[in-house]
């Protein structure tokens, strides 16, 4: 009995010693004077790995730099997959852009630009699209796929669990017109920040992209209209619907179909040569 305990504890401490590790850091943004905190996890083994493809996971409207960690479980990932995981802090409300009428928040610059570049440097990344996969839900849905497409010379892959990817049916929702002026006097503004109307920026050859929505979200029927203009372009993308709304079990569960899609596009170059 007594070696079987001993056994069992082992195996317990053997468990625990092979996890991924959580850091918390603060990143500093040179656009917005600012040190911005950001989670990163990285997989059991990482000190003794080589250059590691790297997924950013942005979080939704009213939350923080916690929530994929805290709520969604996405730290042990990185060890199913192997991976770095980046969870930064996007604002309450920033919606990921460089806000025409707010000077202060400069999200898109920091995520694509400032927060990728210290990971390369900081990290042991391998530093190139291919290799950098970017994913969000609702608000971080809308970021994810808006700065994928917007700079495909970063991102090889990016993937709107719930996202808000057509933002012109709720003009007065989310404190949207806190970062582009209302929709009555900026409309222009409105119409080129839409990721629903930015599919023409996209090179199939250089992006590939997932999102899934529940069939009772709010957001349904806007990720449903984003596959069908999507299907008429002639874009490849994977596109799924399945019971459910927009809270944490849905995220939770859709997640790993995304770590799925990033796992398969992080290793094409390699299952097509064998």
């Amino acid at each position: 009995m007594k070696r079987t305990l001993m056994t069992i504890a082992a195996l317990f401490i053997t468990l625990a010693a092979a996890a991924f590790t959580r850091v918390e850091i603060k990143v500093h943004s040179e656009a917005m004077n600012k040190d911005i905190p950001v989670i990163v996890a990285l997989p059991d083994g990482y000190q003794t790995m080589n250059a590691l493809r790297t997924v950013y996971l942005l979080h939704g409207y009213g939350d923080n730099y916690t929530a994929w960690s805290e709520k969604g479980n996405a730290c042990p990932m990185a060890d199913t997959y192997g991976v770095i995981i980046v969870m930064p802090d996007g604002g309450f409300d920033s919606w990921y852009y460089d806000s025409p009428v707010e000077p202060t928040y400069r999200y898109e610059t920091f995520v694509a630009r400032e927060l990728v570049e210290y990971i390369d440097s900081h990290y042991r990344t391998k530093a190139e699209p291919s290799a950098r996969a970017i994913a969000g839900l609702s608000m971080g849905g809308h970021g994810a796929l808006y700065l994928a497409i917007r700079h495909q010379d970063v991102f090889g892959a990016a993937g709107s669990l719930s996202g808000g990817v057509d933002i012109r049916p709720f003009p007065d929702n989310w404190n949207i017109a806190k970062r582009l002026g209302t929709l009555a006097e900026h409309p222009d503004d409105w119409e080129r920040n839409t990721v629903i109307n930015m599919i023409d920026q996209i090179n199939p050859d250089s992006l590939k992209i997932i999102f899934d929505c529940g069939t009772e979200d709010f957001f349904y029927e806007v990720n449903c209209a984003l596959h069908d203009k999507l299907m008429e372009a002639h874009i490849p993308h994977d596109f799924y619907q399945r019971p459910g709304v927009h809270n944490w079990d849905y995220w939770r569960y859709s997640l790993k179909y995304h770590m799925l899609f990033f796992d398969k596009f992080f290793h094409s170059d390699s299952d097509a040569n064998n």
